[in-house]
């Protein structure tokens, strides 16, 4: 394969299949209606867990269905959760205190957008209750809790899907079949990009929360700092690993999930590798604005590529696989494969599916087998994210020669060092020079995928998980 058609491939046909995702993170209202129940007894009563932006989406998915009832809100922010509930017919009734939901047993379903550290506790306490559970990206704050939240949707036979609807999306199912019957070749590589402006947050200063907020409720099994940090209470957690997980975790998930249901992978990989930083934003967040992280799975190399900083070639959700016999690149809104000199071949598309009636469609039918984001997936696909983010809080301040001489010693695809070039020259073009302000360079984390754990690194494997705060405790294997 030409050097020069994998670039040009980079920059233009990436950019094409990222303008055509842009808007993929729409809810899409539910297109089953004819097959829906019309009986108030067959009405499967549902409540929403936070509910300040997403939530308010997935409160809006559900009470348009005639299967479902909207009976709660629930929101830790006593102002905000009254506003939502008071925009629905069905008049929900408003909570503060999610456990309060989990008492009433005629809850059937409860859907879950709180901040990331909240994930796994809520969901794993509403399937104890026997509830059924929709949980938003990320699936966890860490892969401990992740993978407790799997456990306990088995023990308990709960449906839990994972708010990853990029796996609902026609195009995504057309490349994967593609890819199955062998048309690209051997898979080599899959590079997923998500490009998003973001601006300065603020220098950190002494806050209080909202008074609408109880503090105690949505710090959770997270720590109740004091004061706070951030001018912007909400939103602004997910650039402090207490709380969020960065840019990676909040949408490079979704074409990490895409991109391992594609190319059928599995597992954390053999290793990973982080570099980045959080520069030119200038302010008290901690997570980085620009990151890539190099995950190898043995004869596939994955590359995670984040930028928040302003770019000339907006990529959201993109994702580029390299095979023997050419390329795919696709997003939420499109598929197209292309030839090894970049020709292009096909386009591929499908029927894409409603991810809220996908899921309803198995909390009826008892049947793991027909999600499309069922959680062990979403587990997975979170955790690959969580071993980047893990190798780039362990690095260390490092020059572009160093970075360079790390990224051309693994034995991986060739990309990698090619992604660095750019990486600088997007840099370059914000006005960072990274000789005078060095990014981070995570260490290569060798990973014993079958038990999700580090090979050799103490340090590294005590980051997959964390101490909760009381009462908020996400129970251990044993306890499950």
């Amino acid at each position: 394969m030409k050097r020069l058609s994998r670039r040009l491939f980079l920059q233009d046909a990436l950019l094409a299949a990222a303008a055509a995702s842009a808007g993929s993170s729409r809810v899409l209202v539910a297109a089953d209606q004819a097959k829906q129940s019309k009986s108030p007894n067959e009405r499967l009563s549902v409540a929403v867990i936070g509910v300040r932006s997403r939530g308010g989406d997935h409160a809006k998915a559900f009470d348009s269905r005639d299967d479902c009832v909207l009976s709660y809100i629930c929101d830790a922010d006593s102002a905000i959760g009254e506003r939502v509930a008071g925009q629905f017919k069905s008049k929900p009734r408003f909570v503060q205190d999610m456990r309060r939901i989990f008492d009433d047993k005629s809850v059937d379903i409860v859907s879950i957008a709180t901040p990331n550290h909240w994930h796994c506790l809520a969901a794993i306490w509403a399937m104890q209750a026997g509830k059924d559970v929709y949980v938003e990206k990320p699936l966890s704050h860490n892969i401990s809790e992740g993978r407790r939240m799997v456990q306990v949707a088995r023990k308990y036979n709960r449906i839990c899907q994972g708010g990853t609807q990029y796996r609902s999306t026609g195009s995504n199912h057309a490349a994967a079949q593609y890819i199955r019957e062998g048309k690209l070749g051997q898979i080599k590589l899959a590079h997923v990009c998500t490009y998003r402006s973001r601006t300065s947050i603020g220098p950190a200063g002494q806050y209080s929360p909202p008074p609408t907020v109880d503090y105690n409720l949505w710090a959770g099994p997270a720590p109740m700092e004091l004061p706070v940090r951030r001018k912007s209470f909400h939103y602004d957690w997910h650039w402090f690993w207490n709380w969020g997980g960065g840019e990676l975790a909040n949408n490079s998930v979704h074409p990490v999930d895409a991109m391992r249901m594609v190319v059928d992978l599995k597992g954390l990989g053999r290793g990973v590798l982080s570099y980045g930083g959080r520069v030119s934003l200038d302010d008290c967040g901690q997570t980085p604005s620009v990151q890539v992280t190099i995950h190898d799975f043995g004869p596939i190399t994955v590359v995670q590529e984040v930028r928040n900083l302003k770019t000339s070639n907006p990529k959201r959700g993109s994702t580029l696989i390299v095979g023997t016999e050419g390329y795919l690149s696709g997003g939420a809104g499109g598929t197209s494969v292309y030839d090894p000199d970049g020709k292009l071949v096909q386009k591929l598309s499908g029927p894409d599916d409603d991810h809220f009636a996908n899921f309803i469609k198995a909390v009826r039918s008892r049947k793991r087998q027909d999600q499309n984001a069922e959680v062990e997936e979403g587990h997975v696909s979170t955790a690959v994210v969580h071993v980047g983010n893990i190798s780039q809080r362990l690095g260390k301040p490092a020059s572009a020669k160093e970075i360079q001489k790390a990224l051309e010693g693994l034995k991986v695809n060739e990309n990698v060092v090619e992604t660095f070039g750019e990486i600088r020259q997007h840099l370059s073009d914000n006005g960072v020079d990274i000789e005078k302000t060095p990014l981070i360079l995570g260490p290569w984390l060798a990973i014993d995928s079958d038990n999700e754990k580090f090979t050799d690194s103490p340090t590294a494997n005590a980051m997959l998980t964390r101490d909760c705060r009381k009462p908020f405790i996400v129970p251990a294997e044993n306890e499950i």
